[in-house]
């Protein structure tokens, strides 16, 4: 069964915008999207606490990308303004329980199987 899962993406022209979905089956404490560049880390994008609402973005993406949720078990992000070095692969990641980092992939619990997001010059 998979507990995340991840929804649109796809390939815009610079300047666009797209919106990713996740949808989880697990009450999270927190819910996480990272990206991976190609020959690249992994690297926290943004991030949502359902319960408080406070919400985290990597300083790369402040004031072009938005999270925001629709209920506790889902998380949406809203990228305007996209930018040739966006594109990668969006992973939709969980923690059960509160602490840890962020933007730290080692303080997930459950990932989806992530969707391409390409961002033409």
């Amino acid at each position: 069964q998979r507990h995340v899962v991840e929804s649109g993406g796809g390939s815009v022209q610079s300047g666009g915008s797209l919106t990713l979905s996740c949808q989880t089956t697990i009450r999270s404490s927190r819910m996480g999207w990272f990206r991976q560049a190609r020959g690249k880390e992994r690297e926290g994008v943004v991030a949502i606490n359902p319960t408080s609402g406070r919400t985290y973005y990597a300083d790369s993406v402040k004031g072009r990308f938005t999270i925001s949720q629709d209920n506790p078990e889902n998380a949406v992000l809203k990228m305007d303004s996209l930018k040739p070095e966006d594109t990668a692969m969006y992973y939709c990641a969980t923690r059960l329980y509160a602490g840890g980092n962020w933007d730290d992939s080692r303080d997930y619990d459950y990932w989806g199987q992530g969707t391409q997001v390409t961002v033409s010059s």
